[in-house]
């Protein structure tokens, strides 16, 4: 796959004005090799990591982000640039339509729902569709899959690739895979994401599951206001990554009951306001009969709320046969 087929410009932290070979060595020492990945940090942020001075760290960024014409902009402008995004085919026209076109760059998507609802199978069925060519609903580009529960499969990825008539270990090699042990790793995983990503044609990043750790590691009230912070952190992260290289970033999400609702259906996303409040689009899975799953938009401020029926077949995700 040609690196030339990336869309995010890669330009190296040593081109930014200001930037000696010294500070250069820091930078990317601490894993800011590009541009982006500068104007996308804190200054109190980037000088803890590297060592320069806080005030040296704004300058920096500033500059950085004049270098990218980082600025005031006019709504026609901001129309312009929402024109850049891409979509991903999720495999079934009925989701992608209810999707708005499928799964969107510069955004987190999550998918929440219980066991068996169809998240970690529309995870693998994105990995294997955002290899391919834009006519068909691919954006050229490989993906990152960071697996916290165990259930990456590399059987369905092969199924699927079968499927779209694609050799399976070019799909395979396409993806980057990490089991991530615990918060810490995943967070850290991440942050490592802003200088891999460019380099990698990444165009894809999925997290399967991003509440599961946090839910382990932080258990009782006691703990809920540090896991907040540390999840809500974690979730920025993952915005600004998405927004700096004009990726997609899907996440899944568990599920929890609500012990005061008694009509309709008592269950809700795990992690409360936070994640509630930074994905872009919010998609609930629900399963049906046989192979058949449910999926309403929940939240996503430019979509109608709205529901779809799509399968799970043995070649991926598709719509329902009439």
């Amino acid at each position: 796959m040609s690196e030339k087929s990336s869309e995010s410009t890669f330009i190296s932290v040593r081109d930014i004005p200001g930037v000696n070979p010294a500070i250069a060595e820091k930078l990317e020492a601490a894993g800011y090799v590009s541009v982006w990945s500068i104007v996308v940090v804190r200054p109190e942020e980037l000088a803890e990591k590297t060592g320069i001075p806080v005030p040296v760290a704004s300058k920096i960024i500033e500059n950085a982000r004049k270098m990218l014409g980082i600025r005031f902009k006019t709504a026609k402008e901001v129309k312009s640039e929402r024109l850049n995004v891409k979509k991903i085919t999720t495999g079934s026209k009925g989701l992608d339509e209810l999707l708005g076109g499928g799964i969107e760059t510069k955004t987190i998507t999550e998918f929440y729902g219980e066991y068996g609802s169809g998240k970690t199978q529309i995870c693998h069925q994105l990995s294997v569709n955002v290899q391919l060519p834009y006519e068909k609903g691919g954006l050229l580009g490989r993906a990152v899959y960071i697996d916290t529960e165990g259930t990456f499969r590399w059987e369905r990825i092969e199924a699927m690739a079968r499927a779209l008539g694609l050799d399976p270990d070019t799909v395979m090699d396409n993806i980057y895979y990490i089991r991530a042990y615990n918060s810490d790793h995943q967070i850290s995983t991440v942050d490592d994401l802003f200088s891999f990503v460019p380099k990698n044609n990444v165009k894809l990043v999925v997290i399967d599951s991003v509440m599961s750790h946090f839910r382990a590691e932080y258990p009782g009230r006691e703990h809920l206001a540090e896991r907040q912070q540390k999840l809500n952190a974690h979730l920025h992260q993952l915005m600004r990554l998405a927004e700096a290289y004009n990726i997609a970033v899907v996440v899944t999400n568990q599920v929890m009951a609500r012990p005061d609702i008694f009509y309709g259906d008592p269950t809700m996303a795990a992690g409360g306001h936070v994640l509630a409040h930074v994905p872009g689009v919010r998609v609930y899975l629900k399963k049906a009969k046989g192979n058949k799953r449910i999926a309403r938009v929940v939240d996503a401020p430019h979509l109608p709320e709205g529901e779809t029926v799509f399968a799970i077949t043995e070649e991926g995700i598709r719509d329902v046969e009439e």
